[in-house]
């Protein structure tokens, strides 16, 4: 298993990757529908704590598949078939999605993430054996991974009042273990290539999105419940969507990948960037059970359930790609006020469609701003 070149010209996501991805929108979809039952009956508390629990087992699981294969994708036979491993360990992740929402039991979802990790300690262990200039970075990911993942066994068992702060301090563990491996030496990852696959993983979130609010809107229509109410939630939603798509994709991303710190910086912080995106759709589902009288949750919380994934993704992108805009100061800072007032939108009773229309705003100006081709 020889390391791929960080230089590589016309690198791509292969066919492999792409089913990878596809395999983990099963999860994601559990993990926000569940999002969206929760909010709709008004535990707004529990759900999002679980939701970002159970969205940081999805992406962290991603994550290291996804830099792992940047390095090291042989597509081999062997390599092929520990990957399908990892595949089946996302697939019962995604099954133990809903018993982590209603009753806390994330038995399951453990299960699901020691076939993953094992499977890529193997991956890490063969590179190792391949790789003589990098076999103590790779090392040091497979001492670390497998330490982590006793670690995530082992939580299961605590007490309760220790199961929030054992969790958080296994996050931490998990994110230390690639700066503590890399500092022995740096894995040869592509940045094009992290650039694209990130790229598809944002698309597929909002994807997500789309869906979400689609089934919301059938249902509606199916039970006679489809008013101007629920009209403007579909204007609104089409015109958030959009607009976040578009301005992920506003400028190639690939050139903040060149060196190490940035690198974990960007990559660590999309975090937040995917787990909004998914989140998006759960709070335009709610709207929409709000419209029709099919949610516990008030008028306000139905609008920020949309608000607050919207600002916190506007706010992400803008952290992680401002380095690649050079902007009038006060163009700068348009960002964060149209998320300010993102965050106000449900004082307005129509969050959504608001929303909506501030990110079509925010968008047109900056468009407005891109030199037209001579």
């Amino acid at each position: 298993m020889l390391p791929r070149s960080s230089d590589e010209q016309h690198r791509a996501a292969t066919p492999l990757e792409l089913f990878f991805d596809l395999v983990f929108v099963v999860a994601i979809a559990q993990a926000a529908g569940s999002l969206h039952h929760g909010l709709a009956s008004a535990h707004v508390g529990e759900a999002v704590l679980s939701y970002f629990m159970v969205f940081f087992a999805i992406w962290w699981a991603w994550m290291n598949f996804t830099w792992f294969a940047s390095a090291y994708d042989t597509d081999d036979i062997a390599y092929r078939v520990v990957v399908f491993v990892q595949l089946t360990g996302a697939l019962i992740l995604a099954a133990g999605v809903p018993r982590a929402f209603e009753h806390g039991d994330f038995a399951l979802i453990a299960a699901g993430y020691v076939v993953m990790r094992l499977a890529l300690v193997s991956l890490w262990l063969r590179a190792a054996r391949s790789d003589p200039t990098r076999r103590a970075s790779a090392h040091r990911y497979a001492l670390g991974v497998t330490l982590c993942q006793i670690g995530w066994v082992a939580w299961l068992f605590v007490p309760s009042s220790w199961a929030l702060p054992g969790f958080v301090g296994l996050v931490v563990a998990e994110l230390l273990v690639p700066v503590w491996a890399e500092r022995a030496a740096l894995t040869s990852w592509h940045p094009g290539h992290i650039a694209e696959r990130y790229g598809l993983f944002t698309i597929i979130v909002l994807g997500e999105s789309i869906l979400a609010a689609s089934i919301a809107i059938q249902s509606a229509t199916d039970a006679g419940h489809f008013t101007s109410d629920v009209g403007t939630i579909i204007l609104g939603g089409l015109l958030i969507v959009f607009s976040m798509w578009w301005l992920y994709f506003e400028r190639s991303v690939h050139e903040q990948l060149a060196s190490q710190s940035t690198a974990f910086i960007w990559g660590y912080g999309h975090y937040l960037i995917f787990a909004s995106a998914a989140a998006v759709g759960a709070g335009l589902a709610v709207a929409v059970d709000f419209a029709t009288g099919h949610a516990e949750i008030g008028a306000f919380g139905a609008g920020a359930a949309v608000a607050v994934p919207v600002a916190s993704y506007l706010l992400g992108v803008w952290a992680l790609h401002a380095r690649t805009r050079v902007d009038r100061p006060t163009a700068a800072f348009s960002v964060p006020a149209v998320a300010l007032l993102i965050l106000l939108t449900p004082l307005t009773g129509h969050a959504v469609l608001v929303t909506g229309v501030l990110l079509a705003a925010l968008l047109a100006t900056r468009l407005a701003r891109v030199p037209s081709p001579s």
